[in-house]
């Protein structure tokens, strides 16, 4: 993909822009709903996104400014989720794209606009950053379909927000506002409406302007400690793999010389 350029792939538009990827559930017509075709469209391009080190910044957002995603569609329950049989096939697609989104390397911004509901908000905790609007709402109310997130799902969520803060979600099935969200961790910062996609923007371009290698090692060191992984002799060495960069002399020579340094990735 060049500097600026959009390629469709079913439900999933993705346009670049220099080394910013933004990423988009484009089903407007369905407020973004989810299907399995979107979820495995989803995945494909995070994946290959993951492979491509020419990207800086991942923004995921939904189509328009009415809905990031009200969740899976509820319309394929009975074509592809009627039972347990087709549910794990279904569960197995939503598990792969959940860890792609989880395992790219590089940073992803969530641009959410209005409803992220369910499966949406589910995607949105992946992201390292979320951004939503003034009247965003959110929540995860399946237990009215007698509905339960399986542990690929909630692992997100309950290290993004902790074990209490998941279960009064998941239990309660309230629908909250983007001022909650923000006290329960569920999003980084809210915004007036106007000024979710400038933010979000704004947001990735200071996010690409730092040494890439440096973002990808933060995200992996974060994600590591999250997820209490024991630390290696190895894993705490790599913290000072960084010295040996040319991102590392270009950065304290430009702090010398007062100007803004130009990164490599290498």
């Amino acid at each position: 993909m060049s500097t600026a350029d959009t390629v469709v792939t079913g439900s999933i538009d993705v346009t670049r822009e220099d080394a910013i990827v933004t990423v988009t559930l484009s089903r407007p017509e369905k407020l973004n709903a989810l299907t399995v075709d979107l979820w495995r469209d989803l995945g494909d391009a995070f994946l290959a996104l993951s492979e491509d080190d020419s990207v800086r910044c991942v923004i995921l957002r939904g189509a328009g400014e009415k809905s990031f995603s009200p969740g899976n569609d509820i319309g394929e329950f009975t074509t592809s989720r009627a039972n347990k049989k087709q549910a794990l096939v279904y569960g197995q697609t939503m598990r792969r794209t959940i860890e792609a989104i989880s395992d790219c390397r590089h940073p992803v911004v969530a641009q959410i606009h209005g409803i992220c509901v369910g499966g949406g908000m589910e995607l949105a905790s992946l992201a390292d950053i979320r951004i939503c609007g003034e009247s965003s709402r959110f929540g995860v109310p399946i237990r009215n379909l007698g509905l339960v997130m399986s542990y690929s799902e909630l692992g997100p969520l309950v290290r993004l927000v902790g074990p209490a803060v998941a279960a009064s979600v998941l239990m309660e099935g309230t629908i909250f506002g983007a001022d909650e969200a923000l006290r329960l961790g569920v999003v980084t910062r809210v915004v007036p409406d106007a000024q979710v996609q400038a933010e979000a923007q704004a947001t990735a371009r200071r996010v690409a302007e730092g040494a890439p290698l440096v973002a990808r090692w933060h995200k992996k060191f974060i994600r590591n400690l999250a997820q209490g992984k024991t630390l290696t002799a190895e894993d705490r060495d790599e913290g000072f793999d960084c010295f040996d960069t040319a991102d590392f002399r270009e950065g304290y020579q430009a702090f010398l010389e007062k100007r803004q340094p130009r990164f490599s990735g290498r």
